[in-house]
């Protein structure tokens, strides 16, 4: 069974940095897409990054060069470093699972067949 578990949000200044962790139990980081989304109040939950099958890494154009997303040499945590934060990205981030990979739904919610509970990231300007 999968379990994935975000911890790292919190409350920063514009300009500032984050480090979202997502530890995860019953996924095997090597046969699965892994990513982070985030819902803002109003809004559609949407894609932030992905990394498939620990080779190939996505992001978004928003948060492209400002955003890493990562695993441990365990391979049982994934990461999402987050720097020059903007109050745009305020919002819940979400860790998501799914076995293997597809590249044309890889950025949809529908795709993921796990999810955490969510963390709070607020930005403040």
């Amino acid at each position: 069974q999968v379990r994935l578990v975000e911890s790292g949000g919190g409350l920063v200044q514009a300009g500032g940095s984050l480090r979202l962790s997502c530890a995860a139990s019953g996924v095997t980081f090597s046969i699965y897409t892994m990513a982070w989304f985030r819902q803002a109040p109003g809004q559609v939950r949407e894609f932030v990054a992905a990394i498939v099958e620990l080779t190939d890494t996505y992001y978004s154009d928003s948060v492209k060069g400002r955003f890493t997303i990562s695993t441990d040499n365990a391979k049982t945590t994934l990461y999402l470093q987050m720097n020059n934060l903007k109050p745009d990205d305020t919002a819940v981030y979400y860790c998501a699972s799914k076995w293997g990979r597809n590249s044309r739904l890889m950025t949809t919610t529908q795709f993921y067949t796990s999810w955490g509970q969510g963390t709070q990231v607020t930005v403040s300007s």
